[in-house]
């Protein structure tokens, strides 16, 4: 569905200061990690249409002219983005959420908003990994972690209904892992025991897709490890596990994209019996 507050409509000064990611942004994080290779997985990137989604490659040249602005303030984007959504949701009734990236966010709120409205979650590499933005850098220490949290309550910045209550993001204790997962894995934020929990997302089904090469398989497992701590039936698709090897974080414009959404296709009716 459409964003509010993306293209033309995020100009509108109520919003807010307005955004647009330049191209170097765009070929580093989505279209062409192998070429500067700040974090381990980027040089298995393959799938990019064309070969290197940079300047000059058609398909990259079409998708860079799609991109448009944004709201600047990510927070003031989950609440206006909330309202749409909310009026959407009620008005054609139960439903499959499909995010990615930045959208992930959004989901989490709008199924902990109205959870009986949601069937299920198929999370394309969403917004994380919990609490703290991560920027790569390349080298030995590859990755720094920001000073303060960017999603507060966790997988998202507007507030979710924890159990017990949570009155205020501070009152979700938290620990890091002292070692990550494996090579090549952040090290995760989740809450210290006992773990608060998710009540109103713990009875649907949600499923969290990561492809190989991108800067995402770095840390989604941690998204997977917060979710399943806070009693959400989560379950994590790292696409190489399943025959879908080398795609980066914009899978769904790349080569292999009509694979990719047989396995979500089949997942969704395993899932809803259909």
């Amino acid at each position: 569905m459409d964003q509010a507050g993306r293209g033309r409509s995020g100009q509108d000064t109520a919003h807010g200061a307005h955004a647009r990611a330049p191209v170097a942004q765009v070929t580093r994080m989505f279209t062409d990690p192998a070429g500067t290779a700040l974090y381990p997985q980027a040089a298995r990137h393959s799938q990019w249409p064309g070969g290197p989604g940079r300047p000059g490659n058609p398909a990259f040249d079409q998708f860079f002219a799609s991109q448009v602005g944004y709201i600047a303030d990510p927070a003031k984007t989950e609440a206006v983005v909330l309202d749409a959504h909310l009026a959407l949701l009620e008005r054609i009734g139960p439903a499959v959420l499909l995010t990615h990236s930045q959208s992930g966010v959004f989901g989490w709120k709008l199924a902990d908003a109205r959870p009986a409205l949601v069937r299920a979650i198929l999370a394309i590499e969403p917004n994380g990994p919990p609490f703290f933005d991560v920027t790569f850098q390349g080298g030995e220490d590859w990755y720094a972690e920001g000073a303060t949290p960017a999603r507060p309550w966790g997988i998202a910045r507007l507030p979710l209904t924890f159990d017990p209550p949570a009155a205020a993001p501070e009152d979700l204790a938290l620990e890091r892992q002292a070692l990550p997962d494996g090579p090549g894995l952040v090290r995760c934020w989740v809450q210290r025991a006992p773990a608060r929990r998710l009540p109103r997302l713990a009875g649907i089904p949600i499923l969290v897709v990561t492809g190989e090469a991108s800067y995402r398989a770095t840390y989604d497992h941690c998204t997977v490890k917060f979710l399943a701590q806070a009693g959400a039936g989560v379950e994590h698709m790292r696409l190489e596990e399943h025959g879908q090897p080398g795609n980066g974080h914009m899978l769904m414009l790349e080569a292999n994209s009509a694979a990719i959404s047989a396995l979500l296709l089949r997942w969704v009716a395993a899932k809803l019996g259909r």
